[in-house]
């Protein structure tokens, strides 16, 4: 659950904070999480290291496609986004250091809940500062009217880019925890529907509320669990249950489990 917590903040700082929507979360956790994976295997660097380089380099790769793409606004910026995690999936499919379709196994099992939980800790604690400073408030200026924040003098793509940046680095840093948590990787562990279901977790809990992406990240991470405890059949169509429960929410609560009102009134002008 803390890894998924931790996905779910740093998504919302994209899209529920900055007004982004990107489609491949999940990419950069699988960044993360074969770069700190190979930095120990074939480098030898410490644990502690190794996930703080599969942050920066899922960071990397967050610049590097932030800086292109996210001048895009919209269903271009969600479709360039789900592209470039189709590319990154079929790269790491068929590279022979990431072991191909095979994945990575015999990885070390160093993470624990108590590591787990304190990362999580850090990371919300890191981006309450964050969203209380004027970069914050430049991310909010941007998500409510991007060509005022340009009027008020924010630099828009600068902000925007900052704010991917800093989604990746979480989202690698969680890869980091989960292939050291679970010691085997594979690229369809890090595909569309991963990206889809971390997407599902910040709508149910509340786009733009921390503690929302918290609540709907335990509700998304438990719900499988129930599921399969009710019957193994049913548990395979969770990701209708998904669907289900987030289009009941956009009918009944637009704002999300812990949203502002103010975001189901903006949904609803742009509906």
């Amino acid at each position: 659950m803390g890894i998924n917590i931790i996905l779910a903040v740093s998504l919302n700082l994209i899209t529920g904070f900055t007004g982004q929507l990107s489609l491949c979360h999940a990419t950069f956790m699988g960044i993360g999480a074969y770069a700190s994976t190979l930095a120990v295997l074939k480098l030898g660097m410490p644990y502690a290291a190794a996930l703080v380089f599969g942050a920066l380099i899922a960071a990397l790769f967050g610049f590097i496609i932030g800086v292109p793409t996210l001048r895009l606004k919209g269903d271009y910026l969600a479709i360039a986004t789900l592209g470039f995690g189709e590319i990154m999936k079929n790269i790491l499919l068929n590279l022979e250091i990431t072991g191909g379709p095979m994945g990575l196994r015999g990885i070390p099992k160093v993470t624990n809940v108590f590591i787990v939980y304190f990362c999580a800790v850090l990371v919300i604690f890191s981006l309450n500062r964050i969203m209380s400073s004027r970069v914050g408030k430049s991310f909010i200026a941007i998500r409510e009217d991007e060509l005022a924040a340009e009027a008020m003098g924010i630099n828009t793509a600068n902000y925007k880019i900052l704010a991917f940046v800093l989604g990746s680095f979480y989202a690698g840093l969680a890869g980091g925890l989960y292939a050291f948590f679970f010691r085997y990787i594979n690229p369809t562990n890090f595909g569309f529907m991963k990206s889809i279901e971390i997407l599902s977790m910040i709508v149910l809990g509340g786009l733009g509320n921390t503690y929302g992406a918290m609540l709907g990240a335990a509700i998304i991470t438990v719900l499988p669990e129930f599921l399969r405890s009710v019957s193994p059949v049913i548990s395979q169509y969770r990701m209708v249950f998904y669907g289900m429960l987030l289009v009941a929410m956009m009918i009944l609560r637009p704002q999300g489990l812990v949203g502002e009102k103010r975001m189901a009134k903006r949904r609803e002008q742009a509906a």
